[in-house]
């Protein structure tokens, strides 16, 4: 059985969650079957992966038109394939296309939804009405939808009530326990300037309106002054928001010393070595389909304090490996806290809890391990996996 995935980001060039799972899901699936992935960007040296650059002439194009032109040529790489597997939008048309044209099954990874990310148009402008056609396309002619969590399975089938709830299956995305596992040198510390002696509050994400990082820095104004704040934290969606954030740490520096700010792409034994000096991981997400970035918190053994929105629940156990912020959200599917100060508030006060209480935090963050371990190896999401593509032959 030859199987086809196709998805924006692949390493080296992977800035997400959707494209660790790709990186990992492919690893597994070729101890199981022919897999042959197709991605975007540089060319790519490792065998069977094929990577396809913007077609001519669309170079200086709407960043959509340019996606949709680079998944034409993808969908016909696909040539020879028995099923393909696209995810996010960035690659839904190619396998709607590369369906259509070849025959064959069609499956779709749900990593987050375009509906429930309107702030994408600050991005893309005329192309999220694209990128939203896209998805929409894919999603209700698939053969069947992945989500990657029972939370990302109710908002899928509230912004597609076409979809029949019978072709929509839960598949967590998973963890490296092997590679994300705790590292306790210190010399990615010294070269980033963080103080391994201080208690510290990590934020490991991209910088976008999902995540919620304005929400974690008016947070941490009411954290004590000696807790360091670490913010790996780069690829801004927009000049705006990447202006808002420079704004509110330039705030903080004014008031307290140990903010450090790397805004570039860490290599990932160095987050590794971050994370796992951490005292509390923060996740201040208002949208997070699962958050994969959790699961590697707590592969490092740092309990993880994060909204209680969308698929985190599934993955944080609240009082066990964690605590679970409250939030109240506007309907319009933004995400946005419809009291922002009384989420940051309570985001400040579940960060104290821990960062005051060290040695709850290390328990939890023990717990949070082993909970990886148990209940998320992506062996047993790539066999899960591979049972459904057999299901659609």
């Amino acid at each position: 059985m030859r199987v086809d995935l196709l998805t924006r980001e692949y390493p080296p060039e992977v800035y997400g969650g959707a494209g660790v799972h790709v990186e990992y899901l492919a690893g597994e699936l070729r101890r199981l079957v022919d897999v042959r992935v197709h991605c975007m960007g540089a060319p790519r040296d490792e065998r069977g992966v094929t990577a396809y650059d913007v077609p001519a002439g669309l170079e200086d194009a709407n960043a959509a038109l340019r996606t949709f032109g680079t998944d034409l040529l993808m969908a016909a790489g696909c040539a020879g394939t028995d099923l393909v597997h696209s995810h996010t939008w960035y690659a839904n048309l190619a396998g709607h296309v590369a369906k259509s044209l070849y025959g064959v099954p069609h499956v779709v990874s749900a990593h987050s939804l375009e509906p429930l990310r309107p702030w994408k148009a600050e991005q893309l402008g005329g192309g999220y009405a694209l990128s939203s056609w896209a998805e929409r396309t894919a999603v209700e002619a698939a053969d069947a939808v992945v989500a990657v969590s029972a939370g990302m399975r109710d908002d899928l089938l509230g912004c597609y009530p076409d979809v029949d709830p019978g072709r929509v299956h839960v598949l967590h995305n998973g963890i490296d326990t092997q590679e994300y596992a705790p590292d306790r040198g210190t010399d990615v510390l010294e070269r980033l300037g963080i103080d391994p002696d201080r208690p510290s509050v990590v934020f490991v994400g991209r910088i976008t309106r999902q995540k919620g990082l304005p929400h974690l820095l008016r947070a941490a104004l009411s954290l004590d002054p000696t807790v360091q704040l670490v913010l790996c934290a780069g690829a801004p969606d927009t000049d705006e928001i990447l202006a808002e954030v420079t704004v509110l740490v330039e705030e903080l520096r004014r008031d307290r010393d140990g903010v450090v700010w790397v805004q570039e792409m860490l290599p990932r034994p160095d987050v590794i070595q971050v994370l796992t000096h951490a005292t509390v991981f923060a996740c201040p997400s208002v949208y997070e389909p699962m958050g994969i970035v959790n699961l590697e918190a707590m592969a490092c053994e740092v309990p993880v304090v994060a909204t209680a929105t969308g698929g985190i629940p599934e993955v944080v156990v609240d009082g066990k490996t964690g605590l679970l912020v409250p939030i109240e959200q506007a309907a319009d599917g933004s995400g946005t806290p419809l009291d922002a100060s009384l989420f940051e508030a309570d985001l400040a006060a579940r960060l104290t809890d821990l960062l005051s209480d060290p040695a709850r935090a290390r328990s939890m963050g023990e717990a949070g391990r082993r909970r990886a371990v148990e209940l998320f190896s992506w062996a047993t999401i790539a066999t899960r996996t591979l049972d459904l593509y057999r299901t659609l032959r």
